[in-house]
């Protein structure tokens, strides 16, 4: 057994006033809080501003820096941190008066429709929202970090650990019920009311329950007057009318119009793209079709016209199936002919064994990203070269696939076609309908498999080539970064920079702790590593992505128990077990763990992705449990992950497996940095 290297310390005066709760229990309750208040943020500013549904880690990116910026202000005051719920009520009336509805192009990585804006423009929401995030997580980071000097520190750091752990869960079983931002808002003024207890009634009245009230009665508003269905992944609202005597049921998510629920006749009627996949496949039945994307049934209806014997729907929205199954004019999801899968297309695909006569991709165009470590899009993964070849695996001889949607771009309607020529060995047909680039892209199993009206002239000189697993990224022309995340990470960095010095003073306080910064740093590239490598592996959905990042919190806890009842290696042996742990996850790659059966995989996926992780947090546990200043040490650590959050966009040009490379780089860093006494350890 190791023995603590420190004492509790006692409480500051001053700050302990009124407290309720021992430290213990306050601590998971701060923790808990903290986190399940940076995912609300996160959820709920996307499905408001729709800048934020495409750049999700930028609230994610102010989080880390309130975070790390209330550690550094433990000490410097007595204060309690009043301003966090005031901060929060104005940031949700600004929201709430100011949203931002639709404004879907940008340039280069990300391409939407063309719809126009509604609200402040990006350059002017995006800076408040950031600051407004960072301001209201100081204040729970900093109720967390006071608690640390009470307890030792690998005690207090695993207390934080449950804490998170139990915010992740409440937050995951919330998105399980569809709970809408209410529950959520009631949630944080609970919290907000037992941690901060100013000494005065009216100081608690006026700075603690009238915020936390105005918060919980504007999302009680919201949730009331736009009678929105809150999924795990948008804010969907619907509107039923009808359309020259037509029933049609408009679905809107995160304040951008998705989709329509209109008879398959008429939908036909209106739009030819709906029909043509049918024209060009030369298969003789249709008695399996797969349809991904089925949405809210338009899609599955007309297959069932075009006389489908079953149908295999898959939709990773729950909600937009359930509004399907409710309001659909064709009652498509009543049919005995139709299945439905609540999953992820490619994960779909990657476990069953069924044979299909026709697959299709049905403007499967989502709206979110997988989560706020990432920029892989919930679709991501279904517009790889791997991806079609996983569809064409799935086809029955004679069978075909095919894909449409709005393009918008040659060079986009291209690169999917060359993906399919790539993955089918032939061209396909493409068929270019109307204006704005819609198009449907077919290949039949054989060349003899389609009929095309004419033939695919082929790619051209400025044609991209597929997008990898590794690299999936289908609406990013270059292997670059755009110019308008430089600029705003950018910007990050520098407020980043002045906040930490006017908060916490000379940087000189965190010089001892510059291994504990690159930690940081690494360690959220590992992270984002493997959320993304689990959505390939198990599906994009949010079950995934919520158990990935339990998983991380457990095994960084498991690292805090064995570090404290165990004698671990030194820490340049465990930097060496960390560094191979990532030799073994280049190594091995996420196309041949797809290849194994399911529970095979879950299992060698899990050891070879929470190896590093349970090594790299020995490593930062043995560290911290001998620095000098817990507060300071575990604040440099976490914003480190703001620069590691901004590392990530490398993704975009060396791809996933390179952030190991990254990675393991920084971590060598920080070895180099470690004080020779800590060597030793």
């Amino acid at each position: 057994m190791i023995a603590e290297v420190d004492t509790p310390s006692r409480p500051e005066s001053g700050t302990g006033e009124g407290r309720r709760l021992p430290v213990r229990p306050r601590l998971v309750v701060a923790s808990a809080f903290m986190l399940f208040l940076e995912l609300a943020l996160i959820r709920w500013t996307g499905s408001n501003i729709v800048h934020l549904s495409y750049f999700t880690n930028f609230v994610l990116l102010g989080s880390f820096l309130g975070i790390g910026l209330g550690f550094l202000r433990v000490g410097r005051g007595k204060a309690q941190p009043y301003y966090s719920p005031v901060v929060l009520a104005l940031l949700v009336l600004v929201v709430l008066i100011f949203p931002v509805t639709v404004d879907r192009e940008t340039d280069g990585v990300l391409y939407f429709t063309s719809l126009s804006t509604s609200g402040p423009p990006a350059w002017a929401i995006l800076p408040v929202v950031f600051a407004a995030a960072a301001l209201v997580l100081m204040g729970p980071a900093e109720l967390v970090g006071r608690c640390f000097p009470e307890l030792p520190r690998l005690e207090a750091y695993r207390y934080d650990l449950i804490g998170s752990l139990t915010g992740i869960a409440l937050f995951s079983l919330l998105s399980f019920a569809s709970a809408p931002p209410v529950v959520w808002g009631v949630i944080v003024a609970v919290a907000y009311g037992v941690l901060l207890q100013p000494r005065s009634l009216s100081r608690y009245l006026v700075l603690v329950t009238l915020p936390s009230l105005v918060v919980v009665a504007a999302l009680a508003s919201e949730s009331l007057t736009a009678g929105a269905l809150w999924s795990p992944y948008y804010k969907v609202t619907y509107e039923r009318s009808v359309y020259g005597g037509v029933p049609v049921m408009t679905i809107s998510v995160n304040g951008i119009p998705h989709q329509q629920a209109i008879p398959a006749a008429n939908r036909l009627e209106w739009e030819r793209q709906y029909a043509l996949p049918y024209e060009r496949a030369a298969t003789s039945s249709l008695d399996d079709v797969l349809i991904v994307g089925a949405g809210s049934g338009t899609d599955v209806a007309i297959a069932l016209s075009k006389g489908a014997k079953h149908v295999d729907a898959v939709e990773i929205d729950p909600k937009l199936r359930e509004l399907g199954a409710t309001y659909h004019p064709d009652r498509p999801y009543s049919d005995p002919r139709v299945t439905t899968h609540i999953t992820d297309g490619r994960a779909y695909l990657e476990r069953t064994g069924k044979k299909y006569d026709l697959i299709l991709f049905a403007l499967p165009d989502s709206l979110t990203l997988v989560s706020g470590a990432s920029s892989l899009r919930l679709e991501s993964y279904l517009f790889t070269e791997q991806a079609m070849a996983a569809a064409r695996d799935h086809l029955k001889p004679g069978g075909a696939f095919a894909m449409y949607n709005y393009y918008r771009e040659q060079w986009l309607v291209d690169r999917l076609a060359l993906t399919a020529q790539t993955a089918f060995g032939h061209k396909p047909c493409v068929d270019e309908v109307g204006s704005g680039r819609q198009a449907v892209i077919t290949a039949g199993v054989t060349q003899a498999a389609q009929r095309c009206a004419a033939e695919w002239a082929g790619a051209k000189a400025d044609t991209p080539p597929p997008a990898v697993d590794d690299r999936p990224f289908l609406y990013l022309h270059g292997r670059d970064i755009p110019s308008i995340y430089l600029i705003a990470l950018g910007l990050i960095l520098l407020v980043s920079i002045v906040a930490v010095r006017a908060v916490a003073g000379p940087f000189r306080r965190m010089r001892p702790y510059a291994d504990l910064f690159l930690l940081g740093v690494s360690f959220l590239l590992l992270e984002t590593k493997n959320v993304t490598g689990f959505a390939l592996l198990f599906g994009t959905t949010w079950v995934v992505n919520a158990v990935v990042f339990a998983g991380v919190l457990v095994a960084v806890l498991a690292a805090v128990e064995v570090t404290r009842r165990f004698r671990m290696p030194s820490l340049p042996v465990m930097y060496a077990i960390l560094l191979g742990g990532l030799v073994l996850a280049a190594f091995v790659p996420n196309s041949w763990l797809l290849g194994l059966p399911v529970p095979l995989r879950a299992v060698l996926a899990v050891v070879i992705a929470f190896l590093p992780i349970f090594a790299a947090n020995v490593v930062f546990a043995k560290r911290f449990a001998d620095t000098a200043d817990a507060t300071v040490s575990f604040g440099a650590n976490l914003l480190g992950a703001i620069l590691g959050g901004c590392l990530e966009y490398l993704s975009l040009i060396i791809g996933y497996e390179g952030l190991l490379v990254v990675a393991g780089l920084l971590y060598l860093g920080a070895f180099a940095l470690m004080p020779r006494a800590a060597r030793a350890l």
